[in-house]
């Protein structure tokens, strides 16, 4: 475990968009900085991710200084979108979580709304230190998150990623192997472990910042979505369901929430601490 090192960072500004790449991101207490703070809604207040809309692994959100937004897809004009001001805030349902979060303008949602070709409203969560708990079976008080599906970042491994694509290659859709890590859309991706090692983990410290391991991470359809293409297949969830069933979950990568802050950087060594 001793070169055990960080060998890629990604946040997602808006959920279930593009991932982007970074050398170096601070660690907030409820997840990466920039990260998942912006989500689509419906007109029922349930949040748009790509388990409804694949081709929302083509559109990109990168951060323009001031915090704001630009936006973009294949064969459409792109569009800037500010930070909304403070003022009256919309619920939004996130897998049953109720959390307030501030509309952007009427131009960002009709700009989203052609893209996915349905009403969507793109918003905005204004104070990620009160809006949304982690959920109480695996936090402490006060611990919050973004947008996230569930915890402040998610840790996934190379040499896991390896078995696992061992494993695909060996079984009834070899042909959709192997899969990238993009599949899995995590915050950190660590190098020079064993396979699998972090199901044992439970503190580790990345450089400076250390975390507490709160839960595997259950898989869901849209690790089966090419990030490149938008097309859908049965790998991985088909080897996960095979190899890597706990409970009720198929489970590839590990839920982490922040102990302490700072910056992390690619690089960093990674220290189990417990």
């Amino acid at each position: 475990m001793g070169n055990a090192e960080l060998r890629s960072i990604h946040i997602h500004p808006v959920k279930a968009f593009r991932a982007l790449g970074l050398r170096e991101a601070v660690v907030e207490p409820w997840g990466l900085a920039g990260d998942r703070r912006w989500v689509l809604i419906d007109d029922g207040g349930k949040i748009v991710t790509q388990r409804q809309q694949p081709h929302l692994a083509l559109a990109v959100a990168e951060l323009v200084p001031g915090g704001g937004l630009r936006l973009s897809t294949p064969g459409r004009e792109p569009i800037t979108v500010p930070v909304p001001e403070p003022g009256a805030t919309v619920t939004v349902d996130i897998f049953g979580d109720k959390v307030e979060a501030v509309p952007a303008g009427a131009a960002a949602h009709a700009w989203c709304s052609g893209y996915v070709g349905a009403e969507v409203r793109l918003v905005h969560m204004d104070d990620p230190a009160t809006r949304r708990p982690v959920d109480p079976d695996y936090s402490l008080p006060g611990e919050t998150v973004s947008f996230a599906d569930g915890f402040p970042l998610l840790l996934t491994s190379l040499a896991s990623l390896a078995s696992l694509n061992s494993l695909i290659a060996e079984g009834d859709h070899a042909e959709e192997g192997p899969v990238p890590m993009n599949r899995f859309r995590p915050s950190v991706v660590v190098g020079g472990t064993a396979a699998w090692a972090e199901d044992d983990w439970q503190r580790i410290a990345i450089g400076d910042v250390s975390f507490r391991v709160a839960k595997t991470c259950g898989r869901c359809v849209v690790t089966t979505t090419d990030q490149a293409t938008a097309a859908r297949g049965k790998e991985p969830l088909r080897t996960l369901g095979r190899h890597r069933r706990f409970g009720g979950e198929l489970v590839f990568g590990q839920n982490l929430v922040p102990e302490t802050t700072g910056t992390i950087r690619v690089g960093d060594r990674v220290t189990i601490l417990e």
